[in-house]
């Protein structure tokens, strides 16, 4: 079952650098107000969910994954401090019981992710309007999610100690080796690095228990 949070995001799906994003230009207009305000995760959250109800895929079909700590009804939070992994990948079950995903992590914020998710599904929904239901299938056969993940891989294999490896000093050295390379700054991703300590909490309890 794919997770709302962390980021579970689609193998084989390229990642930006996070140097090479840009800053979203998306905005929204409150009632109150006729100046454009920045975008919130709730209205990114809001866009995705009406662009895929027009699509007829059920809100219980959806599962929008980021590195936001969900509310009770496993959608992302609005008060959460920004991660530093903004990346955001949208996961749905189709009428024809197609599953799909749709990743974006172009922007440095995730309410700008989701808005991007939300502006192509727009795009490409326009297309079946105008009568290319069969172009339409076949651009979303890119968006194919791919079968469920394998067994999660074992401490050693994660942060890379072989099994010889038998004291708590030697792992602690490959760790922090590991999380220089695995920092969202260097490339890596926030669920990389939740998987690497969550490796080196299993390590510490098999080694010191």
């Amino acid at each position: 079952m794919i997770a709302a949070y962390p980021l579970q995001w689609p193998e084989g799906w390229p990642r930006t650098k996070s140097y090479a994003r840009a800053h979203g230009k998306f905005s929204t207009r409150r009632s109150s107000s006729s100046t454009a305000q920045d975008l919130s995760v709730f209205d990114g959250v809001e866009r995705v969910l009406l662009e895929l109800s027009r699509l007829g895929v059920g809100r219980d079909d959806i599962v929008i994954s980021t590195n936001i700590k969900t509310r009770l009804d496993g959608l992302p939070r609005s008060d959460q401090k920004a991660p530093d992994d903004p990346g955001v990948a949208v996961y749905w079950e189709t009428r024809r019981g197609g599953r799909k995903v749709m990743a974006v992590d172009r922007y440095t914020k995730v309410a700008d992710n989701l808005a991007a998710v939300a502006a192509t599904l727009e795009a490409m929904r326009a297309i079946e309007r105008h009568g290319g239901a069969q172009i339409l299938d076949r651009a979303f056969t890119g968006f194919t999610a791919l079968p469920a993940a394998a067994a999660p891989r074992t401490w050693r294999e994660v942060i890379g100690v072989p099994a010889s490896v038998r004291d708590m000093p030697s792992v602690r050295i490959a760790f922090r080796r590991r999380a220089a390379e695995l920092h969202p700054d260097k490339g890596g991703s926030h669920a990389a690095m939740v998987e690497l300590n969550l490796a080196f909490a299993a390590a510490e309890k098999e080694l010191n228990g």
